[in-house]
């Protein structure tokens, strides 16, 4: 799998660990994260129990398990966390973090798990001591209880499937090196998941305000410096699934 460091100023540490190059054709190629502050680490989405070996694998090369201190799943998706029954195995101080209205599906996934559950307007997400990690609203986005995270240490905007992309097989880049071809992965994704433009139009608000200096999605090549910008007017502009009548 792929390790890249995108943020390191001795205390908070952002890494990429996916993509798995050797995952089943069948399975959607997932892109995994560790996050950590003051040696404690945070998870966002794990992923599917299908490659959870070679997740967790990864991770244990850079981080050892036992001090991953917060498991989040942006929302309820197999792709997400259908690893969750095996993760709180290996990690079980961690707590399990999760939008409210998901607890009672997310449980088929780890029947008598606890669960931090988190309100609809978002909150603060601890880790390592730090009170600074934002999580914020990105509801029906594509799901109906949905959150990115925003690290203002880092200025990295971690956004779940906003930004996904369908990469082709041959694609192995990080980040995305031509905004405009990149469009062409992301846009049939973004159409046919994403089906309230209020909704986007919402999260947009709230997240063009911040310092971002990278977009981090769950599925595809990592956005960064000026195509932050871009990226939000393309998607401004974009039509979504509640226009096109699918």
């Amino acid at each position: 799998m792929i390790n890249e460091v995108l943020f390191d100023n001795g205390v908070r540490r952002w890494q990429f660990i996916g993509r798995d190059a050797d995952r089943p054709s069948e399975l959607i190629d997932t892109n995994e994260y560790l996050v950590t502050n003051n040696g404690k680490g945070l998870i966002p989405d794990p992923g599917g129990m299908e490659i959870f070996p070679a997740v967790v694998t990864a991770i244990s090369e850079e981080f050892a398990v036992d001090n991953v201190e917060v498991l989040f799943a942006s929302h309820q998706d197999p792709d997400v966390f259908s690893s969750l029954g095996l993760w709180v195995k290996v990690c079980p101080g961690a707590a399990v973090w999760l939008s409210r209205i998901w607890e009672k599906f997310m449980s088929h996934f780890s029947f008598g798990t606890k669960f931090h559950l988190i309100p609809d307007e978002g909150g603060v997400l601890p880790l390592g001591g730090s009170n600074d990690l934002q999580i914020i609203p990105a509801h029906y986005l594509h799901s109906s209880g949905n959150f990115s995270i925003y690290d203002p240490q880092a200025k990295i905007l971690w956004s779940g499937d906003i930004g996904a992309a369908l990469l082709p097989p041959d694609h192995s880049g990080v980040f995305v090196s031509d905004f405009y071809e990149h469009t062409k992965y992301m846009e049939g994704f973004h159409r046919r998941w994403m089906p309230s433009p209020q909704a986007r139009d919402a999260w947009i608000a709230r997240v063009s305000r911040l310092e971002i200096d990278m977009i981090c999605p769950q599925h595809g090549a990592i956005i960064r410096g000026e195509d932050v910008h871009r990226f939000f007017q393309w998607f401004s502009e974009l039509e979504l699934a509640s226009a096109l009548h699918i």
